[in-house]
């Protein structure tokens, strides 16, 4: 199942029976009952001769790293949410018109916030006629109630801020 022969075959069953052999043997004269084949105890290994290793309850296992999960895990969530086919175009189509409408209702709706300003700009320098006078008045009380939460500081001061840059004497200019 590997591209490289070194890896131990991991199976695709959605419970592994048995685990591949650990490639770490014992040091030398360590005894670890807990070391296995899968025939068995490691042969010529004993349990500890300390009474109080021996009837110890073995230890706790830790529990995964966070992101890390055990193979039988894995097997089962393939087992179990086998991944579905690729979109095809029209798939991808939608899902992409769908991206961009969502872009620009967040945009439309930043900007209506934080620069309702533009909306008074723009329709003072229409023609008066119903539809810009409407369009005025909603904007003022927009603006005003946007003024009250403090959506308009942002914006006052990279106003500021530009005017304070244009307004500057820079180095080599003549008047």
């Amino acid at each position: 199942m590997s591209d490289r022969p070194d890896d131990p075959d991991i199976p695709l069953a959605p419970f592994p029976a048995a685990l591949p052999v650990s490639p770490f043997p014992p040091l030398e004269g360590e005894t670890a009952p807990y070391l296995e084949t899968p025939d068995g105890p490691v042969p010529g290994e004993g349990v500890s001769a300390d009474p109080v290793v021996a009837t110890a309850p073995a230890p706790a296992q830790a529990p995964p790293a966070y992101g890390v999960l055990p193979p039988s895990v894995l097997a089962l969530g393939r087992f179990a949410f086998p991944p579905g086919e690729p979109p095809d175009d029209e798939g991808v189509a939608a899902r992409d018109r769908r991206w961009t409408s969502r872009i620009l209702v967040v945009a439309a709706v930043f900007l209506l916030v934080f620069n309702g300003v533009s909306i008074q700009n723009w329709s003072s320098q229409q023609a008066p006629d119903w539809m810009t006078t409407t369009v005025r008045r909603l904007a003022d009380v927009w603006t005003e109630q946007m003024a009250l939460l403090g959506a308009d500081q942002p914006r006052e001061v990279v106003r500021e801020a530009y005017e304070r840059a244009r307004d500057a004497e820079w180095m080599g200019e003549k008047e």
